[in-house]
């Protein structure tokens, strides 16, 4: 998510040498004039300051949180993916290790070390962005901005007091927050969003997961691993909104035989804390009846997240934002008001880090040049349990919509040698290709470190690539690459080599 290396590669630093930026510094209660203020220092507005500081911009970022990241450093991608990570080394132990030649007798879970140790990652990278702050001299202000004209922000200052700033450019990067079930009231310690559980103090014998997408599978794998008996409820019938078809019926299958349930075409219209302890939980079938009685102890909800615009001034300086909270920008991020950007979570599109960081780089080049480009097609989501399913592009389902003709090449993972050498080989690749130009329209996967392996498809698509370009690059051998070749082998000539 933190591609420092890319925004401070050598041939950025060296072009901007010459460039004077804003020093570092704080606001208290004088005005200040700047090119740009960002609202909100996650990972579209930190990029986007940043690169806007780079320009050459007078740049200033307000975050009220007192640590910069945004949710996904702080309470999302970054604290999940660590705790995936250690989860996935414990059940590694715990079931794996011996079909190595592996021996490890009593091993068992320090959860408080755990949690420490996620918490270490997360400072140490709320810490850097500081860090790269002062690099770049962008000035940081700790509290909750305001804007209050097309060109000013009032800030009440984390430490007290307040501050105006007025500026050329004001850019919105609030992100988002944890959609809320109605009459289900979380209290982030027995019925918890993702926040709360990512800091369980113990391991609950039974957790119901309420929604069967990123964030609930995600969190569900992680206490599954753990020890808990994970139930996830899914209103639809299927699980991974926004995957193909084809792979989220396929990781429903591995994610059963990893032990976890799932109730699918369900709802949960209650959920209450018993004063003995735990949660007393109601389902019924998603079109009504066929209610059942569940007891939980711990509840999470996890049913998307929405924009966060609360408190932010909008309706009073008139930006239109829809009843759904979205605020709406044109193809420059401008909002009705030109001085106005948005980005991020809060505008439309799916709501991911390296999105957000895309569209802060576009808007701060944007102001300074008057273009930018965003290739949403060419953005890759994935879901990082084991195994991890990414995707990219169109699906089966969207590409036969638009009345394309369209091939499929699949390859397994039980069919490369590297998978199958690792012990480790559930899953495929697909890749969907023009049938009449052989261009590569989508790509899909499930399977080990798939999450690393769908970059080289990303890259393809931006690039315009065919099947058949993927399948001439060279693949080192073994890797599990080669299987992303080999499915484009099938789609360019029909076969491939070891399948």
């Amino acid at each position: 998510m933190l591609r420092q290396a890319s925004l401070f590669s050598r041939e950025i630093l060296k072009s901007q040498r010459s460039v004077s930026s804003v020093s570092f510094r704080r606001f208290y209660a004088t005005e200040a004039q700047e090119d740009v203020v960002v609202i909100g220092g996650g990972p579209g507005g930190y990029v986007a300051a940043i690169k806007a500081a780079q320009l050459g911009l007078k740049t200033t970022c307000i975050e009220s949180r007192g640590r910069l990241g945004g949710t996904c450093l702080n309470v999302g991608c970054i604290p999940s993916k660590a705790l995936l990570n250690s989860s996935h080394k414990y059940e590694d132990a715990l079931k794996h290790f011996g079909a190595h030649g592996i021996k490890v007798e009593k091993v068992s879970i320090d959860l408080p070390v755990m949690m420490k140790a996620k918490e270490e990652r997360v400072f140490g990278l709320t810490s850097g962005i500081e860090g790269l702050f002062k690099k770049n001299k962008v000035t940081y202000v700790k509290g909750k901005g305001t804007i209050v004209g097309p060109n000013e922000v009032k800030v009440a200052l984390s430490e007290g007091g307040s501050t105006s700033i007025k500026s050329k450019n004001i850019i919105i990067a609030t992100g988002s927050e944890v959609t809320p079930l109605p009459n289900i009231k979380i209290d982030e310690k027995t019925i918890v969003s993702s926040t709360g559980a990512l800091s369980l103090t113990s391991i609950p014998k039974k957790m119901i997961v309420i929604g069967g997408g990123v964030i609930g599978l995600e969190m569900g794998s992680v206490w599954s691993r753990l020890g808990s008996e994970v139930t996830v409820v899914e209103f639809t019938e299927r699980i991974a909104a926004g995957a193909d078809d084809e792979v989220a019926k396929e990781f429903l299958k591995v994610l059963t035989r990893q032990g976890m349930k799932f109730m699918m075409g369900a709802k949960v219209t209650s959920a209450s804390v018993k004063s003995s302890g735990g949660v007393d939980v109601t389902v019924e079938a998603a079109a009504g009846g066929n209610i059942q009685k569940l007891d939980a102890d711990v509840v999470l909800v996890a049913i998307g997240r929405r924009p966060y615009t609360e408190g932010l001034g909008l309706k009073e300086v008139g930006v239109k934002v829809t009843n759904r909270g979205i605020v709406e920008v044109d193809d420059h991020f401008r909002t009705n008001i030109p001085s106005i950007r948005a980005i991020g979570d809060c505008i439309r599109g799916p709501m991911l880090a390296h999105k957000a960081e895309d569209e802060g780089i576009a808007a701060a080049e944007d102001i300074v040049h008057g273009s930018s480009h965003v290739n949403y097609h060419a953005i890759p989501s994935v879901v990082y349990t084991w195994p991890e399913v990414p995707w990219v592009g169109y699906t089966e389902e969207q590409v036969k919509e638009k009345g394309i003709k369209y091939k499929v090449g699949k390859f397994p993972f039980k069919a490369n040698s590297r998978a199958r050498t690792n012990a480790d080989s559930d899953g495929f690749v697909k890749i969907i290709t023009d049938s009449e130009t052989d261009k590569i329209l989508g790509s899909h996967i499930i399977g080990p470190d798939a999450g690393e392996l769908i970059a080289e498809s990303v890259l393809a698509i931006e690039y315009g690539a065919s099947a058949e370009d993927v399948a001439r690059t060279y693949h080192a051998h073994p890797t599990l690459s080669e299987a992303v070749k080999e499915a484009a082998m099938l789609n360019a000539f029909g076969k491939c080599i070891h399948f």
